[in-house]
């Protein structure tokens, strides 16, 4: 049972160029079947792992690392095939790769800082994995077109709660 929550994370991390490949090569509709599944195991390890107690210092850095890679690779995809506009990517891509070198900088800290999620980031997870899910299914719709940008908003609010949370617990 040990392993079995990296081994979940390192399919998610192995399904990022297959989500790549069968979106241009195959269908959306495959596609968003490996999207789903990737973002299925990403609920799956964090659940085991929490349930088990087998946290590992492996899924501590890789599962946030294998959610952003597949979360701005289908953001690519989108946005090459016209389907969001750049502003979405360019904001998001920019959070992303924020959290992703906070997250090592933190990590190699002497008092070794991980900030754990919290239900904002993970409602923001959520609202955006169904945005993603929906401009697959239906890209051209603009109802879909405002979720994405619900969810944009919310994870920049995600993203500012972080930050508080850094600044109150570490700096203060």
């Amino acid at each position: 049972m040990k392993n079995i929550p990296n081994l979940l994370t390192l399919m998610r991390l192995l399904c990022v160029p297959l989500f790549v490949y069968c979106y241009f090569n195959i269908s959306l509709h495959v596609a968003l079947g490996v999207f789903l599944i990737a973002s299925f195991t990403d609920f799956l390890d964090g659940y085991l792992a929490r349930k088990y107690k087998v946290e590992s210092t492996f899924g501590t850095v890789f599962d946030p690392l294998a959610d952003k890679l597949l979360l701005i690779s289908a953001l690519v995809c989108l946005y090459v095939s016209h389907f969001i506009p750049l502003w979405v990517l360019t904001i998001i891509l920019i959070k992303e790769v924020f959290m992703i070198i906070a997250g090592i900088i933190f990590y190699f800290k002497p008092e070794q800082v991980i900030l754990p999620s919290d239900w904002l980031g993970k409602i923001a997870t959520v609202v955006f994995t169904a945005s993603i899910t929906l401009v697959l299914l239906l890209p051209e719709n603009r109802a879909v077109q405002y979720l994405l940008f619900i969810a944009v908003i919310l994870k920049m609010i995600s993203l500012i709660s972080y930050t508080r949370f850094y600044f109150k617990k570490y700096k203060a």
